[in-house]
């Protein structure tokens, strides 16, 4: 696929966004505000009015569009994004690199951080601090991108890519399940489970959007768990998923009435903003391990965090 050219730089580590106008017969000969109210109602007209007079709303050929701007089918449009709330606090923990080569940036990401822009965190975000870096300004930081999904509530070692004529060969590794992932874990004990035990069921998205729940039918996920150290009430446990489905390691621990320590998400979802940075989700990516595509050298990754 051919790179799209991006007429905007990066702005305070942040990489524009863009997007193509749909040939939607209903908005010919409008203007390009009326279709972006109407695609995007939760911004707001005033909004959007601000956003394409700042001159930061650009075409592919780096033009400023404005709100007299008409839309174009087709037409692509580059925009910075912005948050969903007034102001962003600084979340105060910070990442640290492990390794960096030519090709990967490894990464220890501490807990509440996410890892990529959207909703209510855009400079807050693994990607916009690392894009800043002082060490990483000898890159092209604009072409740091993750590897990998890790939640914002987890912590732990990630993976990511800075060479996009590589990039295509480690992504094949997570697409082909060559990658191992061990995590740790503090939840309630439990010692009367044969372990280690093997948890396999079916996850289905939960009745609000962003959960998931456990259900009846064929297993599309799988966790072993290990007791590594019986500390009373809580314990330490290490957790294989060998399957990747959202929120997997939490909700196999619910089922098992084991919620992890902190859990802000399950068993009763906490409201979003309310995060209490004196009590971080018990879940730790522990460890990350592959065959290099390009070396075929064994490499192993670990988290320098503990819990």
């Amino acid at each position: 696929m051919k790179k799209r050219n991006n007429p905007l730089p990066l702005l305070n580590g942040v990489k524009p966004s863009y997007l193509v106008l749909p040939h939607e017969k209903q908005f010919y000969g409008l203007p390009l505000l009326h279709f972006l109210c109407i695609r995007f109602p939760f911004v707001g007209a005033d909004d959007w009015r601000r956003r394409l007079n700042s001159g930061f709303v650009v075409g592919s050929d780096g033009a400023a569009l404005d709100e007299h701007s008409l839309f174009e089918p087709g037409k692509v449009m580059f925009y910075y994004r912005e948050t969903s709330r007034e102001s962003e606090p600084r979340i105060p923990f910070e990442e640290k690199i492990l390794h960096i080569d030519e090709h990967l940036i490894v990464v220890d990401k501490p807990h509440f951080l996410p890892v990529i822009p959207s909703g209510r965190f855009l400079r807050e975000t693994l990607l916009t601090r690392l894009r800043l870096r002082p060490e990483l300004q000898h890159l092209n930081v604009e072409d740091i991108t993750p590897l990998h999904r890790l939640d914002k509530d987890t912590a732990g070692v990630m993976l990511l890519s800075h060479n996009p004529a590589t990039r295509g060969a480690y992504q094949t590794m997570f697409q082909n399940k060559t990658v191992w992932k061990t995590y740790e874990a503090l939840a309630p004990t439990r010692t009367d489970l044969p372990y280690p035990l093997d948890v396999v069921s079916r996850l289905v998205r939960g009745e609000k959007f962003f959960t998931t729940q456990e259900a009846e039918g064929e297993p599309n996920a799988h966790t072993t768990v290990e007791l590594i150290e019986n500390r009373g009430e809580f314990s330490l446990y290490r957790l294989t998923p060998h399957t990747g489905k959202k929120h997997q390691l939490r909700v196999h621990m619910m089922g098992l009435g084991m919620p992890l320590l902190n859990d802000a998400l399950y068993p009763v979802p906490s409201e979003a903003g309310s995060e209490d940075y004196r009590k971080p989700l018990k879940l730790l990516a522990k460890k990350i391990a592959f065959a290099d595509p390009l070396s075929g050298r064994e490499r192993v990754f670990c988290s320098g965090f503990c819990l």
